[in-house]
């Protein structure tokens, strides 16, 4: 019997599969594989880092991040590798109340908690779930786009290129493929920079079993600490402060900037490695007015880079996966005409609710990033006496917002 050429029988069966390149193996591109391949895409990823994200922090998922995984079957998986949250408390440095999450009024409306999961074991279930098979290269700069009437070509830095018919960037808000193709956007310092850590921690006030998690607020400065499962606890530090400032050693400016502050925090800082500490001035960009053109288009950070006050930067680039692809299944061809089309599509459903949440993450970073101390009053005072419905009112457009049933309109 002759031997079977594997290869052969590969390019027989993908022959004339829809294929997709995807620039960015992080939270975005990965879903956006997920969703295509489950329409009956060939997906090729690259992503420029050397190793899918081993570092990097916690990431919360609220209700409707939650929805997107459970449309791929992840949720109860993604559930397990995090922690449930079950407490917020928003307090002033010292530990006063000033309110908190209602958490469970939340759940019990959208039958889900929010969970806290790693960003990398976060990435990691995702790229566990694509197709056996999935190109995903890895040291990939993407550094050039030919395209024409019915294909794209990406090119790379070390001289390897691929075509399909559509090019997707989802590379970040440092984004080759709007360095590329798009005008140039400059990022927009927020004001603040941010500290994150993750160490083994145990503090009984706010435990695993309740789903323990706080933040503080002092001038100009707060401080969250939240479970993450596995003996771990994830904390922030957003502080005011000259863009670019020279910080020599993390871990003793968190200390000097929080001395004093409530319990655990100089504990939980104390107890994290310093070389693990994570260091970042926060930046956004300004709302695009379209995300595509001719066969490329946009998600995720790439598209709508926000400040991360609501905690929906990922859960953003997965809305826009979901949807990129339903629109891009409803495309009756692959010619321009057909692409343009689905990409008017995906823009006229997502831009506006993407661009609202970045405008309402800076409207956030405006009042929990205050200094001046009257106004600080004012705000902790009005707090303390917002209702439960009224917030969970205030934010219903955020977490019931549901992509399944935005579907069935495009």
């Amino acid at each position: 019997m002759e031997k079977v050429d594997e290869e052969a029988v590969m390019a027989l069966v993908t022959a004339g599969r829809k294929k997709a390149l995807i620039v960015g193996a992080g939270i975005g591109g990965l879903t956006a594989a997920l969703f295509l391949q489950r329409n009956g895409w060939e997906t090729v990823i690259f992503e420029k880092k050397s190793s899918l994200d081993s570092q990097g922090a916690g990431i919360v998922l609220a209700a409707n991040a939650i929805h997107v995984l459970q449309e791929l079957g992840l949720a109860e998986q993604v559930k397990q590798a995090g922690a449930c949250v079950g407490q917020a408390d928003i307090r002033t440095w010292d530990g006063r109340p000033i309110t908190a999450v209602p958490v469970k009024r939340q759940a019990e409306l959208y039958g889900t908690y929010s969970y806290l999961i790693h960003r990398a074991k976060l990435q990691a279930i995702l790229a566990g779930r694509l197709q056996a098979g999935t190109a995903l290269h890895l040291r990939s700069t993407m550094v050039a786009v030919d395209q024409d009437e019915h294909r794209i070509t990406a090119r790379f830095e070390d001289g390897t290129a691929e075509t399909g018919d559509v090019l997707i960037g989802a590379d970040g808000i440092h984004s080759a493929v709007v360095r590329e193709l798009f005008p140039i956007r400059p990022l927009r310092y927020s004001g603040y920079t941010a500290f994150r850590g993750v160490t083994p921690f145990t503090d009984a006030e706010y435990s695993l079993e309740a789903g323990g998690g706080f933040e503080s607020w002092g001038s100009g400065k707060r401080f969250g600490f939240s479970q993450l499962g596995e003996g771990l606890v994830f904390w922030f530090a957003a502080i005011n402060a000259p863009e670019g400032m020279a910080v020599p050693d993390r871990k003793d400016y968190v200390l000097q900037q929080f001395g004093g502050w409530q319990k655990p925090i100089e504990a939980v800082v104390r107890a994290t490695d310093s070389a693990s500490i994570l260091r970042h001035d926060i930046y956004d960009c300004e709302p695009l007015d379209h995300w595509s053109r001719s066969r490329v288009v946009l998600l995720g950070d790439a598209a709508h880079a926000m400040l991360p006050n609501l905690g929906q930067g990922g859960a953003q680039a997965m809305e826009d996966a979901f949807v990129l692809a339903a629109c891009l299944q409803e495309a009756e061809e692959l010619s321009a005409t057909g692409i343009a089309a689905a990409y008017r599509a995906y823009e006229g459903i997502r831009l506006p609710r993407a661009n609202r949440v970045l405008r309402q993450s800076r409207r956030m970073a405006r009042m929990v990033q205050m200094q001046h101390p009257f106004a600080m009053s004012i705000r902790n005072r009005v707090l303390r006496f917002v209702p439960d419905a009224v917030t969970v009112k205030q934010l219903h457009w955020l977490l019931g917002y549901r992509v399944s049933t935005i579907e069935r309109q495009v």
